[in-house]
C-alpha cells in the first residue's frame, strides 16, 4: 500500500532508477509491507533553489495507511534517510516525512 514518492534534483550522484530501487528496497527491508505492495516513483526538477552549500536535493515523501505507531514511522523516517545518506553527496539536502493516509477517505482501484 505505501506510496514512496522521491523527489529529487535532476543532477543525483546516483541513476534515479537505482535510487528508486534502493529506497523501494529499504522500505520492504523495515519491516511494516508486503514487498508486493509497495509503491515507489521519483520526480526530477530542473528548477529549484537551496540553502547555501547545497548542490542538490532529494526529499522522500512515505504516504502509509494511518494506525502505525509514532515508534514504526520514525524507524522508517530513519531507514530511508540513511538509504540516502549511503548514495548522496554530503552536499546534497536529504529529508524524509511521513504522511497518513485516512481508511476513510483513500480510494483505489
Amino acid at each position: 500500500m505505501p506510496h514512496i514518492i522521491i523527489e529529487h534534483s535532476e543532477d543525483l550522484p546516483v541513476l534515479p532508477q537505482v535510487l528508486v530501487e534502493k529506497v523501494h528496497n529499504a522500505t520492504f527491508q523495515s519491516g511494516l509491507f508486503d514487498l508486493e505492495t509497495i509503491k515507489t516513483r521519483a520526480i526530477a526538477y530542473q528548477q529549484y533553489q537551496l540553502g547555501k552549500g547545497k548542490e542538490g536535493f532529494i526529499h522522500i515523501a512515505a504516504h502509509i495507511m494511518a494506525g502505525r505507531s509514532i515508534e514504526q514511522k520514525q524507524m522508517l523516517s530513519e531507514s530511508l534517510l540513511e538509504c540516502l545518506k549511503t548514495y548522496c553527496r554530503d552536499s546534497d539536502s536529504l529529508s524524509v516525512n511521513i504522511y497518513d493516509i485516512q481508511h476513510e477517505i483513500y480510494r483505489k482501484n
